[in-house]
């Protein structure tokens, strides 16, 4: 049996409803899913309330976009307890009144650049959503000016090009040590991707104090080489593995729910690991 331990719904950057999302994966016959929205909780009370009813582990968690050393790093809460739902959105309000200064201003200098992009369209187009730049890169999709979401990334909206001015970011340590103390599971989100092994080797020791508990080892993007490279660096810092497909929907087509490009698989021993030591 497999799991899928990073995915996003409506209420980030994804496409499903978490209600939708509980029904895909029951369909893919996942055993555990976890919702992790961008820096949102908004999703997982419906989210759970929908996996109840099914045949299928909820983990309510969250992705948050935290600062190591001045780099963007993701990192994930997963086994959220109910009652810290509100206390965390609360944590996270400076944070998203922050991305919404960043989004406005990213809007701004777009359109001074001759870039037809709205950001009150933008928002109107997706109401329960936490807008990022992967909005910005669907619609510079839409309207014609790139001819992919990922080259808007490396064009448009890459901060060196000047328009987009990232938001601010929680301290990863801090976060780190905040969720342990509720009982939620620190997972680094595809470090193999951020961050080289040396910068890695530098990270994990101070993380791992914090109260890190894993990192993903399994991951959409991931080789198998990758991948080995991970278990084994999890193996050596005494960290347990996660992983997921980092799920969107169809602003990420080529990303199965479970599956990734097609051959991704978490053994759903991963979820019994983490939830081991939630204490659920």
């Amino acid at each position: 049996m497999l799991c899928d331990l990073h995915t996003h719904s409506c209420y980030s950057d994804g496409t499903l409803t978490p209600f939708e999302l509980v029904i895909e994966a029951e369909k893919a016959g996942l055993g555990a899913i976890a919702l992790t929205d961008h820096n949102s909780v908004n999703g997982l009370k419906e989210f759970k309330i929908a996996a109840d009813e099914k045949n299928i582990e909820a983990v309510c968690g969250a992705e948050f976009s935290v600062d190591y050393n001045g780099k963007e790093l993701h990192l994930l809460g997963l086994f959220i307890p109910f009652g810290c739902f509100d206390d965390i959105a609360k944590r996270l309000e400076e944070v998203n009144l922050d991305k919404e200064r960043s989004n406005i201003e990213l809007a701004q200098r777009l359109t001074a650049a001759g870039y037809d992009i709205s950001y009150d369209e933008l928002k109107r187009h997706h109401p329960n959503c936490r807008i990022n730049r992967a909005h910005f890169a669907a619609a510079l999709v839409v309207k014609g000016y790139v001819d992919s979401v990922k080259r808007a990334f490396s064009t448009l909206l890459k901060p060196e090009n000047g328009y987009y001015s990232p938001a601010m970011r929680l301290d990863i340590f801090e976060m780190i040590t905040y969720l342990r103390s509720i009982g939620a599971v620190p997972v680094l989100a595809h470090p193999m991707i951020d961050l080289s092994e040396a910068e890695l080797a530098g990270l994990l020791p101070i993380a791992k104090k914090s109260g890190l508990a894993a990192m993903e080892t399994r991951y959409s993007s991931y080789d198998h080489s990758t991948q080995k490279r991970a278990s084994d660096i999890c193996k050596s810092f005494g960290l347990l593995e996660s992983g997921g497909s980092d799920f969107h929907g169809t602003v990420k087509p080529h990303i199965s729910l479970g599956r990734g490009m097609g051959d991704l698989e978490v053994p759903y021993s991963f979820f019994e690991a983490l939830k081991k030591i939630s204490g659920r």
